[in-house]
């Protein structure tokens, strides 16, 4: 069967500079794409040109005919009398769906997307259930193809593993731009990386994210030893040439046309090999003082609910706090009361005297209208960082931009090049605590790798609110969760509240299953509260439950049998059916849990 997409030869440039050259790229049946790259190498121009939104300058893409496809964007935004349900009937109605099939397919994606309310308005949705109601709006349509531009930018730590799910068990193929790198680990079985250095202007490897890196490596160094070895020869052939040879003969002439070609083709080398990264280092004050923030039995409530309650911690100089949680649980919340932004309901916050508090707002704006110059340097053509006088173009380049974007608009910048500004204004502010509210969006991962080195010399506090699981594992000393119920737990690291979490989730079996004593209609009076399709998924829930287990159960007692132990091959086989199986178990309590939620 053809691909669903061949794309060849494209070229695209926005301005002076091309984003890229002569790109080719193919998408078939049951791809799972992952693709990254620098910012501004024109990662989302290329899905856009793949989506047929917008025209390359040169080059060709073929569609497969009757071919679906569906392009989720960075910012999901709806009209503002949209509501959930109008969303998705909409695309049915868009993507000419059969009206026999449009009521199960709606019950099914919206319920799978954990949707309770479908009369809510779209725009009243938080960044995250907005970012999911983009995903069921091109669910809906059952595309052969989904290409998504930073999905998991606004999803929370939970959006983001039912969208790694949902990926992993679909039969269409998908195109992802991401810099999340354990969702590009768990969901790629391709990776490709769009980037000048490459001669093709794009490297593709198949496997995941941890393979790419090891066929990247082996690349880069082939291209390293290459650049020597024709550094070498050039420098030989200019010695010749420099004697003054004569192109009479014809051995002289190709010899001379050959130098010639080798010095063009060690030039390109140069000019695509040649990287730079952007500077980032926080500034600490030099406080002496050890407790900066105690918290003690802090209670914050909103209309309908407490966020959380009884919360006691003492955040001390050096420590970073990874704050995880669903969305709505109360992180950015916490932030503003840690700021002072907010007041407590209950309980108190003692901060220290003259605490500097420097906070990075995921709601961040810039002056749209104003340029990179004013962006980075309000007041006048220099900056004051760490006690030095830096000018402006120098500002800018350790952030990777050049003299001539200082006086372009700030519209024009990607949203890449906008999170770097705002990390060169936060920079300028000395700070004994970083309130940081996702501060990783947008960024490239070479970027994200910088961010990460800084924050770890960081000599301050840190709170740190971010869904890139990768840097929490690394930056965090501590984890502070919020379950979204009122509750709040501190943990070591992030996968010890990962854990917390899963079996706070899981119903208590004994209790959680139907009242025998009670009888049918006991049950099914309380099962009037749920909908047609939850009802008849609750009705089987448990002895689905208690089948998954006992597979589980063989498989591991399969591990211990002998005959697999001494063979390797058999042995991983049985190591990924277990866990197979440990995933759908998880899943059928977790959805056991939320039936009983609706319930009560």
């Amino acid at each position: 069967m053809p691909p669903i997409i061949n794309a060849q030869d494209l070229s695209k440039r926005y301005g002076a500079l091309p984003l890229f050259q002569n790109v080719s790229f193919t998408i078939s049946e049951g791809d799972r794409v992952g693709l990254i790259g620098p910012n501004g190498s024109g990662k989302s121009t290329l899905l856009r040109i793949l989506a047929g939104l917008v025209d390359p300058d040169s080059g060709d893409v073929a569609t497969r005919k009757r071919a679906r496809l569906a392009y989720v964007t960075q910012d999901s935004e709806f009209p503002d009398d949209a509501t959930v349900r109008s969303v998705a009937e909409k695309a049915l109605e868009a993507a000419g769906i059969p009206g026999n099939e449009r009521g199960t397919r709606f019950a099914e994606t919206l319920g799978r997307a954990g949707f309770e309310d479908l009369d809510a308005k779209a725009s009243s949705l938080s960044g995250g259930w907005r970012k999911r109601l983009a995903l069921v709006e091109a669910l809906v349509q059952g595309p052969d193809i989904l290409l998504l531009d930073e999905p998991t930018n606004h999803l929370d730590l939970a959006g983001i593993q039912w969208l790694e799910a949902l990926l992993e068990a679909a039969a269409f193929a998908c195109v992802v731009v991401s810099h999340d790198r354990y969702f590009l680990e768990n969901v790629a079985t391709e990776m490709a990386e769009l980037n000048k250095t490459y001669p093709d202007g794009i490297l593709r490897v198949h496997g995941n994210y941890s393979t790419f890196l090891i066929k990247k490596e082996e690349f880069l160094h082939a291209q390293s030893k290459r650049q020597e070895a024709l550094e070498n020869r050039v420098h030989t052939e200019i010695e010749w040439l420099r004697r003054g040879p004569k192109a009479r003969t014809t051995k002289s002439k190709a010899r001379i046309d050959s130098a010639n070609e080798m010095i063009s083709e060690l030039a390109n080398l140069n000019a695509r090999t040649r990287t730079a990264n952007a500077g980032i280092d926080f500034s600490a004050t030099e406080r002496k003082t050890k407790r900066l923030v105690e918290i003690t039995d802090v209670k914050y409530d909103i209309p309908g609910r407490t966020l959380f309650s009884d919360l006691s911690f003492t955040i001390t100089a050096g420590m970073r706090v990874g704050l995880v949680g669903p969305n709505g649980s109360g992180k950015t919340t916490l932030l503003r009361l840690l700021r002072g932004e907010l007041e407590p309901a209950a309980g108190h916050i003692r901060r220290a005297d003259l605490l500097r508090i420097v906070y990075f707002d995921q709601a961040r704006q810039l002056d749209e209208e104003g340029t990179l110059r004013r962006s980075l340097a309000p007041d006048s053509d220099s900056v004051i960082f760490q006690d030095r006088v830096i000018h402006v173009a120098s500002w800018a380049a350790r952030f990777l931009f050049t003299s001539e974007q200082l006086n372009q608009p700030v519209s024009r910048l990607s949203g890449g090049e906008r999170a770097r500004v705002l990390i060169a204004q936060l920079m300028l502010q000395p700070a004994d605590v970083l309130l940081l509210d996702e501060p990783t969006n947008d960024l490239d991962i070479p970027t994200l790798e910088i961010l990460e080195e800084s924050l770890l010399e960081y000599r301050g506090a840190l709170v740190l609110v971010t869904h890139d699981r990768y840097l929490l594992d690394r930056v965090s000393t501590v984890v502070l969760g919020l379950d979204g119920r009122g509750g709040a737990e501190g943990f070591a690291d992030y996968s010890q509240w990962e854990v917390w979490q899963r079996k706070s989730l899981q119903p208590d079996r004994k209790s959680s299953g139907p009242d025998k004593a009670g009888g049918a209609a006991s049950e099914t009076s309380r099962t009037k509260k749920l909908s047609y399709l939850d009802a008849r998924d609750y009705s089987t829930i448990e002895q689905r439950v208690a089948d998954a287990e006992e597979v589980l159960q063989a498989r591991r007692e399969a591990l211990e049998d002998p005959t697999i132990i001494s063979d390797a091959g058999k042995l991983l086989a049985a190591h990924a059916a277990m866990d197979a199986s440990q995933d759908v178990v998880d899943t059928l309590y977790a959805r056991w849990a939320e039936l009983e939620a609706k319930l009560k």
